[in-house]
């Protein structure tokens, strides 16, 4: 499943706490900042055979995974669904164009993975590396093929609004992280460009602290063929997703780059200490963000103080 699943929409309307304010819809004043990196435009761009090519090979690449969950799943046990899920992203990514560039610390099963959000690519890449259980909201359930896919993938669908059903989610989320499996979250609620990372919604961290399992933080990040940040995976804004589909397929070669920390422990953190902690780890491993960084976090410290005023 791709990141249309958050796409210009909160994950969870309770997500610092029960009750709390809604996430951030867009970003206000953003379009005035200068970004603290070159961002590459859209030349040159792939030849119209290799975009053709491109399109074709992503039509069939979308009815084989449709095929593989029809008629392979159910005959296959979850760790096959997992190889074959992890087989499938990679050979996604390769007809897209895109390589993948993994740095940091390895992936450790049983935690809980928080990464910042650019573009739906952003499953694909990090189920390359761990095959993962993702969060959604329970709304995908119901889009014709896509939502009986991410079902066939384990994705976990989060009714919004419902501190019933958190409590059940929660539990779900702790059972499968006591299986030894990774679950997968993008806690700034929406997507970014890439050039700058929103503050981080902090409830969906609790089922890690309850069950006592660790928290990896994720750092996610494009550049072109040039080693230039590219903002050509980006959905976010009023990108549709056959826009951002387009711009992917126009680029000559773009690389994924994830940079993974150490595991985070969460015996005695609170959810928003951890989460804060969670988005100084992927910051600190995403070099390219800076003034438009540093405008937002002023902007949400003077907002903090007025609250608190």
């Amino acid at each position: 499943m791709g990141s249309g699943l958050q796409h210009r929409r909160p994950a969870h309307p309770d997500a610092d706490d029960q009750g709390g304010r809604p996430l951030r819809q867009t970003l206000h004043g953003t379009q005035r900042l200068k970004p603290s990196a070159p961002i590459t435009d859209a030349r040159p761009t792939a030849g119209r055979i290799v975009r053709f090519w491109r399109y074709l090979r992503l039509a069939l690449h979308i009815a084989l995974g449709l095929l593989t969950a029809l008629a392979i799943y159910p005959l296959t046990p979850q760790t096959t669904h997992r190889r074959l899920h992890r087989h499938w992203s990679q050979g996604l990514l390769a007809l897209l164009g895109i390589d993948l560039q993994m740095t940091g610390a390895p992936v450790e099963p049983g935690c809980l993975l928080v990464a910042n959000h650019i573009s739906w690519v952003d499953i694909f890449v990090i189920n390359t590396i761990a095959p993962s259980a993702f969060i959604s909201k329970a709304e995908v359930r119901t889009w014709p093929f896509i939502g009986w896919l991410a079902a066939k993938n384990e994705t976990v669908f989060l009714r919004r609004g419902s501190r019933g059903h958190a409590k059940i989610i929660n539990a779900e989320i702790g059972a499968l992280l006591d299986a030894g499996r990774n679950v997968a979250l993008f806690p700034e609620g929406t997507t970014t460009d890439g050039s700058h990372v929103l503050h981080f919604h902090a409830a969906l961290l609790q089922p890690a602290i309850e069950s006592g399992h660790a928290i990896q933080p994720m750092a996610i990040s494009y550049s072109d063929a040039n080693g230039l940040r590219t903002r050509a995976p980006a959905y976010d804004g009023d990108v549709s997703l056959g826009q951002c589909i387009a711009s992917i397929i126009a680029e000559p070669r773009i690389v994924a780059h994830i940079s993974t920390a150490p595991p985070l422990g969460t015996d005695g953190m609170h959810r928003r200490d951890l989460a804060a902690t969670a988005r100084a780890a992927i910051l600190e491993r995403l070099p390219h963000v800076g003034a438009i960084q540093t405008a937002l976090d002023e902007r949400d410290d003077a907002n903090t103080s007025r609250r608190t005023a």
